[in-house]
C-alpha cells in the first residue's frame, strides 16, 4: 500500500472530522434513532463495574433481539475481571470491568426440532442471529450511558481464535465463539470519538439494483481508513496492520473449517466438527 502524502493525510484527516450522522431533520430528534447514530466504539474505560441491574438489562436486551424463524441461536457467556481471568488467564482486554462472549449456538435448535444436517446453513443462520443480538446489546448499554467495544481479535476474543475458545471453554459441536463484547463506564471529560471512515450511502444502499462501487470513492475510503487508523496509533503502519489482518484470517479459517465443516486431522475421529 501506497504512503499518503502530506496533502493526503491532511485532507483525509479532514474529512472524518468533518463527517456526522445524516438523518432528516423530521427525524433526527428521535432518541431511539440518535442513541443508534452516536454510539461510538469506546477503549477506554473508567474502574467502575457495571452496576447488577445494568447487566441484567443488557442481556435481556440480548435475549430479545429478532431472530430467524424465532430460533435464538446464541448463547451469552457474561465475565467479570475474575471470571474472565480465571477461565483464559489473561486479563479482560481494553481494562473493561465486565464482557459478554457471544456464542452463535444452533445446538439447541437443533436439539429442539431434529432438523437435518445443514452446516453451511447453519453456520450463517447462527451467525446471524448471534450477531443481531450482540448489536442490542451494545445499544442497551449506550442507552443506559454506558461504553461498549465488540472484539473479535484482541485479546483472542472471537472468531479468530475460535478453535482455541472452543477447546477452553468445552464447548460442543455447533456452538461457536463470535465476538466479545466488553462494557464499562467511559472516562470523564473526554469528547466522544469521531465517526470512523463510513462509505457513503449512494456507495451501500445503491439506487435501482446492486452495483460495484465507484474506484474513486473506495480509494477516497481507503485514504481516510489509513489516515484515521495513522492518527489513532502514533503514525504506526496501516499496511503492516493489514498484513498481520491477513495472516490471523489464514490463521482462523483453518479453525473455522474445523469446527464448522469437520475438516482437519481430527475430522475422521469424530472432532467437534459436522457444522453448527
Amino acid at each position: 500500500m501506497e504512503r499518503l502524502t502530506k496533502r493526503q493525510l491532511v485532507a483525509s484527516l479532514a474529512r472524518i472530522l468533518a463527517a456526522r450522522p445524516r438523518a432528516p431533520r423530521s427525524v433526527a430528534g428521535n432518541p431511539l434513532l440518535r442513541t443508534i447514530l452516536e454510539r461510538r466504539t469506546r477503549r477506554r474505560f473508567r474502574d467502575e463495574d457495571v452496576a447488577p441491574d445494568e447487566r441484567e438489562a443488557i442481556l435481556e436486551a440480548g435475549r430479545l433481539a429478532p431472530s430467524t424463524v424465532n430460533l435464538q441461536t446464541w448463547t451469552f457467556l457474561p465475565f467479570d475481571r475474575e471470571q474472565w481471568r480465571r477461565t483464559f488467564s489473561r486479563p479482560l482486554p481494553l481494562g473493561a470491568p465486565w464482557a459478554v462472549m457471544i456464542l452463535a449456538d444452533t445446538r439447541r435448535a437443533r436439539r429442539a426440532f431434529e432438523f437435518p444436517a445443514a452446516p453451511l446453513c447453519d453456520h450463517t443462520v447462527g451467525v446471524m442471529n448471534a450477531s443481531l443480538a450482540a448489536m442490542s446489546m451494545v445499544l442497551a448499554a449506550e442507552a443506559l450511558g454506558l461504553g461498549s467495544c465488540l472484539l473479535s481479535e484482541t485479546g483472542k476474543t472471537g472468531f479468530y481464535d475460535a478453535a482455541e475458545l472452543a477447546d477452553v471453554l468445552v464447548l460442543p459441536a455447533g456452538v461457536l465463539p463470535l465476538v466479545t463484547a466488553v462494557f464499562g463506564r467511559p472516562l470523564s471529560g473526554r469528547p466522544r470519538p469521531v465517526m470512523p471512515p463510513k462509505l457513503p450511502v449512494e456507495a451501500v444502499a445503491p439506487a435501482g439494483g446492486y452495483r460495484d462501487a465507484d474506484a474513486a470513492v473506495l480509494a477516497a475510503w481507503r485514504r481516510q481508513m489509513q489516515a484515521g487508523y495513522q492518527a489513532a496509533t502514533g503514525g504506526r503502519s496501516f499496511a503492516g496492520q493489514l498484513a498481520h489482518y491477513a495472516r490471523r484470517i489464514g490463521e482462523a479459517e483453518a479453525g473455522l473449517r474445523r469446527l464448522v465443516l469437520g475438516d482437519g486431522p481430527d475430522a475422521a475421529a469424530g472432532g467437534r466438527g459436522k457444522g453448527l
